[in-house]
Parts: C-alpha cells; structure tokens; sequence
C-alpha cells in the first residue's frame, strides 16, 4: 500500500514533465557545420518558393491579358469586385508573410556565424518559425495548385529539421 502511493506520487510528475519535454522538443545535438546546412536548406527553400510565386504571378497576368482570356471573361460575365479584392487581399498576406519569413532567414546566417556557441541564435529561429507559421495559415486557407504546396511542403519541413536542432516547436503539418 505504501508503495503504491510513492509509485503513484513520483510517477504522475515524471509523466508530466515527460510530455512537456516530448512537447516542446528538445534540441538535437549537432555539429555547427551541420546546422549550417540546414540554415543554407531552409534559406534555399525560401528563394525557391518565392520564385515559384512570383513566376505564377507573372503567368496569371500575362494569360488574363491574352485575346482569349478577355473573351471568356466578358462570356461569363467575369470577376466581381469582392472576389477580386478578396483574392488581392490574400496574395498581400502571402507576399507579406514571405517577405518576413525571407528577412529572418537572411538574418540567421548573419548571427549564427557570428557566433561561437550557435545555440545563442535561437530566437532568430523562432522568429523564422513564427514567420512561416504565418504562411501555413494563409496557404492552408487559400487555394495555390499542387506545386506551391509541394514546395512549402519541402521548406516546411526544412524549418521543422532546423528547428529541431533548436529545440523550437515544429509546425504542423
């Protein structure tokens, strides 16, 4: 009887914090060179997603200029106003978060070489993951084709192996 309330008692904390250390995710032990290639992935990812977007942009506007493209529109009566300044609205918010997410992924490097113990950077790695936190949100309610969510998907995932090596939450999937 005594023993089952000493277990009982030692146990339910160990259990607790055994979930909050599960959690919250404890940092991985890595080499500084290691870490930096996940920092170069991660700003790589970066590059590559905005590029996709900005390529996408430029494709949309050039197919709504064409010939064929006014023609259908005036068909079915085209794009109203709130559909167009709701889609404006969401295109802001994704150019914006990207924006955010790029300059704190060109800051990590910056400090993180800069710095002996690469540990200390760890704040610019949870600004990184708030930024694309960011992102997620709008790109889960938004509706951007098969490749922007496959290359979000790679980047994601990028930030989630960098951020683990911090001991910072991931994002979810």
């Amino acid at each position: 009887m005594i023993l089952r309330k000493v277990t009982g008692s030692v146990l339910g904390p160990l259990l607790v914090l055994a979930g909050f250390a599960a959690g919250t995710g404890a940092a991985q032990p890595l080499a500084k060179p290691q870490v930096a290639n996940l920092i170069v992935k991660v700003e790589n990812g970066v590059d590559e997603f905005r590029k996709y977007l900005e390529r996408r942009g430029e494709n949309a506007t050039s197919a709504a200029s064409s010939p064929q493209a006014g023609a259908r529109r005036a068909k079915r009566g085209g794009a109203n106003e709130s559909t167009k300044a709701a889609a404006q609205i969401t295109k802001d918010e994704l150019d914006e978060a990207l924006s955010e997410l790029n300059r704190s992924t060109n800051r990590l490097p910056r400090k993180f070489d800069a710095s002996d113990t690469w540990m200390q950077t760890k704040a610019e790695v949870e600004r990184m993951m708030d930024d694309g936190r960011k992102i997620n949100q709008v790109l889960a309610r938004g509706q951007y084709g098969a490749e922007a969510a496959r290359l979000w998907a790679v980047l994601r995932n990028g930030m989630n192996d960098l951020a683990r090596a911090f001991g910072v939450q991931p994002m979810a999937v």
